[in-house]
């Protein structure tokens, strides 16, 4: 059985970087997002100690990797990786074994 593959990337941001101009950033990712054929859903949240969480659910393993081997050479990538404090990134992929959702 293939299981669906939950991205989680948690960082903060770079001194300075309000969250208004790092959604602006992250906007210009949606299109790369979207379009891979394993996205099923993302969401990206902070808390108000600054940390910011990016979550992905995919399809299966192969194309979590995949995408997110290549999501550092698109683009849109240099300019949104510049904000984020590199120190502070940390990337999980796991299987995603049970999920609740309103009935």
């Amino acid at each position: 059985m293939t299981m669906n593959v939950a991205e989680t990337v948690t960082f903060t941001l770079n001194a300075g970087v309000t969250p208004e101009e790092f959604l602006k950033l992250s906007y210009a990712s949606e299109e790369f997002v979207r379009s891979n054929p394993g996205f099923i859903f993302r969401r990206l949240s902070s808390g108000a100690d600054g940390a910011w969480t990016d979550t992905v659910i995919w399809k299966d393993m192969e194309t979590a990797l995949e995408v997110a081997d290549s999501f550092g050479k698109q683009d849109f990538a240099p300019a949104l990786m510049a904000v984020i404090d590199g120190d502070s990134v940390a990337i999980r992929h796991e299987n995603i074994h049970w999920t609740l959702a309103p009935s």
